[in-house]
């Protein structure tokens, strides 16, 4: 409920009543839920019961009608009385229960929904069959949460990019200002000399310095199928981010049966969110063999495949195009989801096929994202990473 509500203040602990009233809006008050008059309902309760009878008692695709300017005001109705939690589940269950996706095409109706990454996803998904009218508000819906995510994520992938590169860029011939003294110190503790009660340093430890050259070239490789539309969202916020640092080139790659490349747009998830389009075939070994093409310094490149690698071409010469990559000294990892939607579905035989062939294949959620970015810019093994982060990469191949 909203911050102040009929129940009293949130903070507060519920009353016997309080709690009566809960479960006649969560029952709806038939007779057999056994409440009864016991929690009488105030004006503001009555509209709640109004707006969850409306989407959980109506009939399925038929509770809210077909009217645009009713469903907009059902959705404004919703925002006032519910917290956003409840209101991103209830706009959810809608988009199910009743239908709604083709409204999502009316300006004044996306204009009163409360934009998540669901409903992102859910535009993505409707592409370009968005009218001309609609377009600009369905990209204002979608520019708050990209904002929203870049905001959230980007501090910590550019501090977790930045000093990966830092660490990796160490040298034993560093300047002065470059010295890494804790990594000296530690380095030379054997020549420590207690009369003068100090390290001695034989060698020094520091960063080298850099001259605004690109350090690592990374490249996000995504499947466009249906069920991958969250991690499109994560990835182009995060292929944005990477693509503002100096040190680091990004090229964005998305496939289904086609190969399109996106790097063009990085700088804006919005135009590469609009760009992709969901559903098709997938054919990753063609999407494989377009992104070796890109590599061409395979010591400082760091290949992300991210697709539940469910492949419709040849999925042996996806496997062989894969360690292939990995032989040239190139870094490859197959992120099976980009998501907080917990485990997704994937192909296990083909997860298990790239582990064998050195490409860990595993789901990760974006606040991991920038660390394991920092495990492959230090070449660290990115498998004992995700075991360290309780991260199942051990896949058993279907019978």
């Amino acid at each position: 409920m909203t911050d102040h509500t009929a129940y009293g203040d949130i903070g507060a602990a519920p009353t016997a009543r309080d709690r009566l009233t809960r479960w006649r809006l969560v029952l709806g008050g038939e007779q057999s839920d056994g409440i009864g008059e016991a929690a009488a309902l105030d004006a503001d309760d009555l509209k709640r019961d109004e707006t969850l009878r409306d989407l959980y008692d109506g009939e399925r695709r038929s509770g809210l009608g077909a009217s645009a300017p009713k469903v907009a005001r059902w959705l404004g109705d919703i925002r006032g009385y519910f917290p956003s939690s409840v209101v991103q589940v209830m706009q959810a269950d809608a988009m199910d229960r009743l239908g709604l996706t083709q409204l999502l095409l009316e300006p004044e109706l996306m204009e009163a929904v409360q934009p998540d990454i669901n409903l992102v996803t859910t535009l993505v998904g409707l592409g370009r069959v968005i009218p001309e009218r609609s377009r600009a508000t369905a990209r204002a819906v979608v520019r708050v949460v990209t904002d929203e995510l870049e905001e959230r994520l980007r501090s910590e992938t550019v501090q977790a990019v930045t000093g990966a590169l830092n660490r990796a860029a160490r040298t034993r011939r560093p300047r002065h200002s470059d010295i890494d003294w804790n990594r000296t110190v530690a380095a030379n503790l054997k020549h420590y000399q207690p009369e003068h009660r100090t390290v001695v340093p034989e060698r020094l430890v520091g960063y080298a310095r850099r001259a605004n050259r690109v350090e690592r070239r990374i490249v996000l490789c995504i499947d466009q199928s249906g069920s991958m539309a969250e991690s499109i969202v994560y990835s182009s916020v995060f292929g944005a981010v990477l693509a503002s640092l100096r040190s680091v080139e990004t090229r964005l790659v998305v496939f289904d049966t086609a190969v399109v490349d996106l790097t063009d747009q990085l700088d804006d998830p919005v135009d590469v969110l609009f760009a992709v389009q969901l559903g098709g075939g997938t054919d990753i070994n063609q999407a494989l063999a377009y992104c070796e093409g890109l590599i061409e310094q395979p010591g400082e490149t760091i290949l992300v495949l991210i697709s539940d690698l469910y492949e419709g071409g040849i999925a042996e010469e996806m496997v062989r195009r894969a360690s292939s990559i990995v032989a040239s000294g190139a870094t490859m990892v197959a992120l099976l989801a980009l998501s907080d939607s917990g485990r997704p579905s994937f192909d296990a035989n083909h997860a298990a096929a790239l582990a064998a062939v050195g490409v860990p294949a595993f789901a990760c959620t974006p606040d991991r994202f920038p660390d394991l970015m920092a495990t492959a810019i230090e070449k660290r093994d990115i498998a004992a990473w995700a075991a360290a982060n309780d991260i199942v990469t051990a896949h058993e191949p279907d019978a």
